[in-house]
């Protein structure tokens, strides 16, 4: 797969996962699973039962706190797409035009820019979140 149509797998994952948990999840949803109904007509109904349980799984991280589930489930719908972009070279552009449409919608992650200087026996810790040690 050449690197422009990875890349374009990496962002529709990521996208698609990131307003899973917004407003706009049901059309995204429908978006998705129209690309997959025009593609792969037999997989349409499948790829709407993991969508549905792709939010599901979001949800619950998000109420556990937990902040890695959103990464792991961006990747595996990177991979879905990826494959269904090799099997469909020509949903690309497709693809391509439902980010434009969706992208309005997409959450903006916040730019986080930090700097420290340290100097004789002094520590700098920084965190763009969290952030647990123990001394001793």
């Amino acid at each position: 797969m050449d690197p422009e149509m990875a890349a374009l797998a990496g962002t529709a994952g990521t996208t698609l996962v990131s307003l899973l948990t917004t407003e706009v999840w049901q059309r995204a949803s429908d978006s998705i699973v129209s690309l997959w109904r025009r593609s792969q007509p037999d997989r349409a109904d499948a790829i709407t039962a993991e969508i549905d349980a792709t939010r599901n799984d979001l949800i619950a991280a998000r109420a556990d706190g937990d902040a890695g589930t959103s990464a792991e489930l961006g990747a595996e719908w990177q991979g879905r797409i990826r494959r269904l972009l090799v099997a469909h070279p020509e949903a690309a552009d497709g693809l391509r035009a439902l980010l434009a449409e969706l992208a309005p919608a997409a959450p903006v992650a916040p730019s986080v820019t930090q700097h420290a200087s340290a100097s004789g026996h002094a520590r700098v810790y920084q965190a763009g979140r969290d952030q647990n040690f123990n001394h001793r």
